[in-house]
């Protein structure tokens, strides 16, 4: 059982920021830039051979409406269905999002733009590929809380930095898709990150990091990234396990 220190300690620290109708709009926009990393697939299934711990949940289906077939994306509906992420799962994913897209320097973290906001609201949605993210996600939430206390005896949220980095180091990169101890939790924070990344480069922030300028005329024909650039994309798709 928690100590009342472990338990006040662990009181949720990220405060939701966003109206339903603006994480809504992002919800539009992530819908349409997320990308599933193909190894996702079969590591995810809850009867993937392990040998790792991974817990094992029995999570209730989301039956709220969904958008319908024509739906208003300027002006979307306020709630049209509840947000699902308990306090303490939104301040695991608010410290999760910060570690893959920290500040730097003036440039926003993705906790500070409020990505957890944008997070809560995917795996809300009521519709196949939202509700296979939210058991995914609740699984990994689950696993960091176990992981943490077996190796620590404390929760997650209030281990030190540290320990929290040892945890996720193990998880964080394209060698642990391959360990039967990790490979589940690796790909659940491979999907996680991919849609905090994509969550991130949605806000005018994150397009303004990049350099996107949105829709400038150019004279001729459209020459295509340049080869240093398609260089740098790559790597770094590598170095976070989502390369094809």
């Amino acid at each position: 059982m928690a100590s009342n220190n472990d338990k006040a300690q662990s009181d949720a620290r990220y405060r939701t920021a966003l109206t339903r109708r603006e994480s809504l709009k992002w919800l539009g926009l992530l819908s349409a830039s997320v990308v599933v990393p193909p190894v996702l697939a079969s590591s995810l299934k809850g009867d993937s051979p392990g040998k790792g711990h991974w817990p094992n949940m029995s999570l209730k289906p989301i039956t709220g409406n969904g958008y319908g077939k024509d739906p208003n994306l300027i002006v979307p509906p306020e709630a049209p269905w509840p947000l699902t992420l308990a306090p303490r799962e939104l301040e695991t994913v608010a410290l999760l999002s910060e570690l893959v897209v920290p500040r730097e320097g003036n440039v926003p973290s993705a906790r500070e733009l409020k990505v957890p906001d944008v997070v809560n609201e995917w795996v809300s949605a009521p519709y196949a590929g939202q509700q296979r993210d939210r058991d995914s996600i609740l699984r990994l939430i689950g696993w960091l809380e176990d992981e943490a206390r077996r190796r620590f005896d404390k929760g997650f949220l209030v281990a030190g930095d540290a320990q929290r980095l040892s945890i996720i180091d193990d998880i964080a990169y394209k060698k642990a898709l391959a360990s039967a101890e990790f490979t589940r939790p690796a790909a659940a924070f491979a999907r996680l990150r991919a849609l905090v990344l994509a969550a991130f480069f949605c806000t005018p922030q994150g397009t303004k990091d990049i350099g996107y300028l949105g829709n400038v005329p150019i004279a001729g024909d459209y020459p295509g990234p340049t080869k240093e650039a398609m260089q740098h994309l790559h790597g770094l798709l590598d170095e976070l396990g989502l390369a094809l």
